[in-house]
């Protein structure tokens, strides 16, 4: 007698069937945080298999399946190295970290960020280097770093070109600043926004600092900008440049008496412990720069593109607004160390000794035009 309609699968096979699904689902949560390579094979391994040792796709459960698909989508994921100097409690770091925030919410998650401080992948110039070769993603620094293969953003230091935070914003915020970082492009990089290092205060451990005579024979750590090192020999120091990550060494062993940085480079890297004297000579104002390696940048998609400049748009605004309200701490935090402020100084001497020659230096390689541009943007 024929028999009609399909016999009922035997009760322990449903229940087998069970217990590899449970199995499955236990083992998507325990190898969640394996590489690709990891969790593609464990799950060939254990499920892929028949009796006879065969690969088989029926034998896969459906959870492992959709954990198999997701991989397939992690593994399109964009991540980007970015490095930078700084430590983790400067406000360079915070703003690094916001930009990651917001590049992955702006990206839906498609491009992550991971942020390495402290000059964990380098000192300054060879996080640069590491951008143009590609082997870093970002990179952040001080705009001096950037002139010693750009030198039109020299001009950007020149002693006392800006006037105060609001005029200093109006230029690299604008048509100036955009062009900039468009100068990176030559060197393979792709500048993405200036951020800020601020106005920059001497600090040292032999004296006060309250005239030009006092900065005479101080030993003073600076950055490598031309601007800066003429500006301290007409001053009379002798300005010395040097890697950012070995200052702190070079304060406590002195190797060098002073450093010039504004106040939330000073506090976040402790030099307040090995100093006794800092002055509010306000002597150039110091952007730092977010730049990525332009082929990596090119090879995104334009939406990509534009979220990476927004989110690091966002991170300057967000980094501006930080430094000014940990100013007030910030000088507290530097006196309760023991280090003694000098605030009101008479500017003008310091600015009639340099500000005119530095202009002059700069011009005879690069042209008066965009500095005149900047003094117009008062």
């Amino acid at each position: 007698m024929p028999i009609s309609g399909r016999l009922p699968r035997p009760a322990h096979l449903d229940v087998a069937r069970r217990t590899m699904h449970e199995a499955a689902d236990s083992d998507v949560a325990a190898i969640g945080t394996r590489s690709v390579v990891q969790k593609s094979y464990l799950i060939y391994e254990k499920y892929g298999r028949n009796r006879k040792g065969r690969f088989s796709m029926r034998r896969i459960p459906i959870t492992a399946i959709t954990l198999f698909c997701g991989i397939a989508s992690a593994s399109a994921q964009t991540n980007l190295r970015f490095a930078h100097t700084q430590p983790p409690s400067d406000t360079h770091h915070a703003a690094a970290e916001h930009f990651a925030e917001r590049v992955s919410a702006l990206t839906g998650g498609e491009i992550t960020v991971t942020v390495h401080p402290a000059g964990e992948l380098g000192s300054d110039p060879s996080i640069l280097e590491g951008v143009r070769l590609g082997t870093i993603d970002i990179a952040q620094t001080g705009n001096p770093f950037y002139t010693r293969f750009e030198p039109k953003l020299n001009v950007l230091d020149l002693p006392y070109l800006f006037n105060d935070y609001a005029h200093a914003y109006r230029v690299v915020d604008g048509e100036i600043g955009d062009r900039l970082l468009g100068e990176l492009e030559k060197h393979r990089m792709k500048g993405l926004a200036f951020w800020e290092i601020g106005f920059r205060k001497v600090t040292n451990s032999v004296r006060a600092v309250q005239t030009i005579d006092d900065l005479k024979g101080l030993k003073i750590r600076t950055t490598p900008n031309p601007a800066h090192i003429q500006a301290f020999e007409k001053w009379g120091a002798t300005p010395t440049p040097m890697a950012f990550t070995e200052v702190y060494l070079a304060l406590e062993t002195g190797a060098v008496d002073g450093q010039e940085n504004p106040l939330n480079i000073t506090r976040s890297n402790r030099f307040q412990e090995v100093q006794k004297h800092l002055s509010y000579t306000d002597h150039a104002y110091t952007a730092s720069v977010v730049s990525m390696n332009l082929a990596k940048f090119n090879g995104l998609s334009e939406e990509h593109q534009q979220a990476l400049l927004t989110a690091a748009k966002e991170a300057a605004d967000f980094q501006r607004q930080l430094n000014r309200e940990s100013e007030a701490e910030d000088l507290a935090a530097i006196e309760e160390a023991g280090v003694a402020v000098v605030q009101d100084l008479d500017l003008a001497p310091f600015k009639d000794a340099v500000f005119e020659t530095g202009i002059q230096s700069f011009a005879a390689e690069q042209g008066r035009e965009i500095v005149d541009a900047i003094i117009a943007a008062q």
